[in-house]
């Protein structure tokens, strides 16, 4: 088939070139416009586009494809637009502007964890299972009609960028397949079912502050589900401290926690590391990075860095 790509990311760069090296042909790929990073305002080019640019596959960049790209995608008259990780809702015309449609690689198991960051939520929400489903784009969100859909254990301790990888290798796989099919006629779609939908929202580093009211299971999903981005974060000494990694804490140092607060600092030397209270008892901030510094274990942070014990991180959710 002749297939027009539309991707950005990482993610979306694994699908690709699985795509590039299937029986069918990549005519062009889309992307958003390039974008500037860090304090200096760099302009960085997306993994997709630098793969193009090595492999001089023909490109576009649109602010929305819907407003600006039908007319460069029409004339190359693909037979199926195909998405992964693209982050731009498509409008009706870009819906049916090939014979096939949009075909996208979702990485959930809709109609569960519809929205652009199920690979971070399902971790957060401490979900045991995953996958990826191969769907037919509609006008909403997430809601079109699935062709495939493949399933994998999430592993202990996976952090969103881990399960998001795997999640890449397994659409990659899974992709080439369902355009064999949709060409050979035998594409069955069936319909989600709404009533078990569920929707979650783009992350964002505003939302990623560590409530210490919650378990410390809960606090360690959340770490794990903002690794590697947006980062969990708490605030220390006036200053915000990105958290990593935590994980529960047994009360080894005979502690009398209840007469602590949620958010207040049990323990925290380099023997110890950063160990706070939380809402059913004490949880090890094991992996953080202060301002300016390296992502360190916070044994090795505070042996060269003073943070009491009793005071208390961040602003506590009442």
């Amino acid at each position: 088939m002749k297939v027009v790509f539309l991707g950005s990311s990482d993610f979306s760069l694994t699908v690709l070139q699985a795509l590039v090296n299937s029986s069918h042909k990549v005519l062009a790929c889309v992307m958003g416009v390039d974008q500037k990073v860090g304090r200096g305002g760099k302009v960085e080019f997306s993994p997709v586009k630098k793969f193009c640019l090595s492999q001089n596959i023909p490109f576009f960049q649109y602010k929305s494809v819907s407003k600006q790209g039908f007319e460069d995608i029409s004339n190359l008259q693909p037979d199926v637009l195909v998405t992964a990780s693209f982050g731009q809702i498509l409008r009706q015309n870009i819906l049916t502007l090939a014979p096939f449609g949009v075909i996208n690689v979702h990485a959930s198991l809709l109609p569960k964890y519809r929205g652009s960051c199920p690979a971070n939520w399902v971790l957060i929400n401490g979900e045991k299972q995953t996958g990826v489903t191969i769907m037919q784009t509609a006008l909403s969100l997430d809601t079109g009609d699935m062709l495939m859909q493949k399933a994998f254990d999430i592993l202990p301790g996976e952090t969103a960028g881990e399960l998001l990888a795997r999640l890449a290798t397994l659409g990659a796989q899974m992709l080439p397949e369902a355009l064999d099919l949709l060409e050979s006629g035998k594409a069955v779609f069936t319909k989600q079912n709404d009533q078990q939908s569920s929707y979650y929202p783009m992350l964002k580093r505003e939302t990623s502050q560590i409530d210490f009211s919650k378990t410390a299971e809960e606090i360690q999903h959340f770490c794990q589900g903002l690794n590697p981005w947006p980062v969990a974060w708490t605030v220390a000494n006036g200053e915000v401290l990105k958290i990593y990694k935590a994980t529960p804490q047994d009360n080894i140092w005979g502690l009398d926690i209840e007469k602590l607060c949620c958010g207040q600092v049990a323990k925290a030397s380099g023997k110890s590391g950063l160990v706070v209270r939380c809402k059913d008892g004490l949880v090890l901030l094991d992996m953080v990075q202060a301002p300016n510094g390296k992502i360190l274990p916070s044994k090795a942070l505070l042996n060269g860095k003073k943070i009491a014990e009793g005071s208390m991180l961040g602003q506590i959710k009442e």
